[in-house]
């Protein structure tokens, strides 16, 4: 295939109403497959395991549009997918610009700095459930908006220190910018708010700071304007704010969806022969919580086999959430959700320099959800009023966009 022979190039659709089956069609065409994205942006989207895999290893592979896309000038603002792939943090920054910015937030995220936030999580979790008592036996609930969001919210705005009168204001347009079907109206503008508050955030952190993460962001750039600029400081918070909260809200709520439709496992979970491991990573592989992150650029051109090469500078989608059902990884029944299964594994958390530093947190949310939902309401079941809930529409993010539970069914024998 060469460079500028677009014809036949499927358009992605950026509903995401029918992802996986997108996502395996995607793969069988090859190891990359060019596709079009919103206003006519040409990339290549990698749905195999092995070749993300690659590709993410690859020194010759960026994610600094403003160094390695030269097609970037014609994205307009406002892009429906720009919001991660054209911000100014560490995240698309290249070789040991992106590696300085990644040493100075991975401590906040090492295994032993999240494990001492278990008390707190787990307290937040017991007080949401409490919350469900009030339903009256047989009556629904979102479970998304009572457990799952406000959990991952509290836990990643009290490390940031975000006050909660900004807590929706940080969150909502958050939301917004990560929907891949949003108008470039409603994009701007989201950003726009998303920039407002955040700015407003770091003013309060360099007034009056505190020891929290926001504090360590603004406090990097120093009186005589040395370090990191207001953008590129609103850019990282917003990274870790939103990566700290999405993936975790759809990890909770689809594992809890994945149980409620196979209840036999949550028997098998509750009788203690399978573990709530087994069920955070089978959903991060069944139904990943990012399906599609954009961008990354090559830095010279890349053979991939079976007459694909990608030329430098074109841009690459990866489908991290496509690798979890690879037939080549996942041979027995890859569109199963399985928690007994004996390899579960994922790219749910990227792969290579830029795996999420928030993995042990998002891992650690999920435990005390579902423990704390299951331990209390071990009855529960999907609504039966409600058809099966719609998903989020982005390629971004994967998950329900709402999931209606019965935390107390109303006994047969009443």
């Amino acid at each position: 295939m060469t460079p500028d022979d677009n014809r036949g190039c499927p358009v992605l659709d950026m509903s995401a109403r029918a992802l996986h089956q997108q996502n395996a069609d995607l793969r069988s065409a090859g190891p990359a497959v060019r596709v079009e994205l919103p206003d006519g942006v040409i990339a290549w989207s990698v749905t195999r395991s092995s070749v993300i895999r690659a590709l993410t290893s690859d020194p010759r592979v960026s994610r600094d549009p403003y160094r390695h896309w030269p097609g970037l000038a014609a994205v307009p603002e406002g892009w429906p997918l720009g919001a991660i792939p054209l911000g100014y943090s560490f995240l698309n920054r290249y070789g040991e610009q992106h590696r300085s910015g990644r040493r100075q937030m991975a401590p906040a995220f090492s295994p032993r700095r999240v494990a001492a936030l278990r008390p707190g999580i787990e307290a937040t979790t017991a007080a949401l459930v409490a919350g469900l008592r009030s339903l009256d036996p047989g009556e629904s609930v979102d479970v998304r908006q009572a457990l799952s969001r406000p959990l991952t919210t509290t836990v990643i705005c009290d490390l940031f220190g975000v006050p909660v009168d900004m807590r929706h204001r940080v969150t909502a347009p958050m939301d917004a910018l990560l929907m891949t079907t949003a108008t470039t109206e409603r994009m701007t503008a989201s950003r726009a708010a998303l920039d407002a508050v955040l700015t407003e955030l770091l003013e309060l952190k360099r007034s009056d700071p505190g020891s929290d993460l926001a504090t360590d962001v603004a406090v990097t750039r120093g009186e005589d304007g040395a370090g990191p600029t207001d953008q590129e400081c609103r850019d990282i918070l917003y990274l870790m704010l939103s990566a700290g909260y999405e993936t975790a809200v759809n990890l909770i709520t689809s594992a809890i969806q994945a149980l409620l439709t196979h209840p036999h496992h949550l028997v098998a979970v509750l009788a203690g022969s399978l573990s709530w491991e087994d069920v955070i990573e089978e959903t991060l592989r069944h139904e990943c919580p990012v399906m599609h992150l954009p961008l990354r650029y090559p830095l010279t051109d890349i053979d991939l086999g079976d007459g694909v090469v990608i030329r430098r500078g074109e841009p690459i989608l990866l489908g991290f959430g496509a690798a979890g059902r690879d037939p080549e990884v996942h041979p027995d029944r890859p569109d199963d959700f399985d928690p007994t299964r004996h390899s579960k594994e994922h790219l749910a958390f990227g792969h290579g320099p830029h795996f999420c530093l928030g993995a042990p947190l998002a891992r650690l949310e999920a435990e005390a959800a579902l423990k704390g939902l299951f331990g209390a309401y071990p009855d529960a079941v999907l609504a039966p009023s409600h058809p099966p809930p719609p998903r989020l529409e982005s390629v971004i993010v994967n998950g329900p966009s709402e999931l209606w539970i019965v935390p107390s069914p109303v006994s047969s024998s009443s």
